[in-house]
């Protein structure tokens, strides 16, 4: 049997779906009515969500001009021109802080996560549990090494365009923020205190995590998505130097946070998604906390 056009089938073919009047345009908003993808030229607001131009013409006649009100995403982000304009600030924040610590060397000390240094029984001088907790975030964006880097950034790269689409900017970046940070935790409460760390790893494992939960949501193939992170995890338990800790943070970070914001009822959307962030930044928090206390 035949597929319509726009059908859940198609949808599994790429990483979004696509408009199923203009099957160039990837999209993550579905009519209300029959959950047909349809880009922002072929929504019309109806009085709950958007619906189809086919929906509208067959329906009661309800719906309202197209533009009528500002089109959202999946998951109630506002649509955007350019869906990858904060996932290329990231990246040029990222090459930046990169080719920064290679022109002045001395600044690399001053960005990584470092517990706290020397460690006892002498005088702690730096770290975060003396009081540099900046060094959970400036950590996120430092790299050393151009495999590190370049692996990261082509990461975020293929994660983050359709992700930061799906669901708007605020919450991309609530996401992929509050994952590194959870990243960052798990690494200050179990790694040893004088060892430091870099690099933008646990974000990175947070949109993987997410991206799971989107397309589960969405009904697509999933077996690319858990084949590269099987491969992602057997690189990080397989290869020493690598700190398993904060991709593993960022990872059930991002799985929460992603269910959150892709599954949260349309009458209380925003307060589930972004109350699901803060209870994740309340545990980093707490985690933080407790290890300071332990390293004080």
């Amino acid at each position: 049997m035949d597929q319509a056009p726009g059908s859940r089938q198609d949808d599994a073919q790429s990483g979004l779906p696509v408009c199923y009047r203009h099957p160039d345009r990837e999209t993550g908003i579905r009519c209300t009515r029959c959950e047909r993808p349809i880009c922002p030229e072929c929504m019309v607001s109806a009085s709950v969500g958007f619906q189809c131009p086919t929906c509208v013409r067959e329906g009661s006649g309800t719906g309202h001009a197209p533009g009528a009100s500002q089109p959202r995403t999946l998951a109630g982000g506002v649509v955007t021109a350019d869906p990858r304009l904060l996932t290329k600030i990231l990246i040029g924040i990222n090459v930046a802080v990169f080719f920064a610590v290679h022109v002045r060397s001395s600044l690399l000390e001053n960005l990584v996560l470092l517990g706290q240094w020397p460690p006892a029984p002498f005088n702690p001088t730096e770290g975060v549990a003396e009081g540099e907790w900046y060094r959970m975030v400036t950590s996120m964006f430092t790299h050393r090494e151009i495999w590190h880097i370049a692996f990261n950034m082509l990461s975020l790269w293929w994660l983050g365009g359709p992700l930061e689409q799906a669901l708007g900017r605020a919450r991309y970046l609530s996401l992929y923020m509050v994952s590194g940070l959870a990243g960052s935790a798990l690494v200050y409460l179990l790694v040893s205190p004088g060892t430091a760390t870099l690099g933008a790893s646990g974000a990175i494992f947070g949109l993987f995590g997410a991206m799971a939960v989107l397309m589960r949501r969405l009904r697509q193939d999933m077996r690319p998505i858990i084949a590269m992170l099987v491969i992602q995890l057997i690189i990080t338990f397989g290869w020493s130097g690598i700190s398993w800790q904060a991709h593993i943070g960022g990872l059930i970070a991002g799985v929460v946070m992603g269910v959150g914001m892709v599954y949260a009822p349309r009458e209380r959307r925003a307060l589930v998604q972004f109350g699901t962030c803060a209870l994740v930044l309340v545990v980093v928090l707490a985690v933080t906390l407790l290890r300071t206390v332990q390293l004080t």
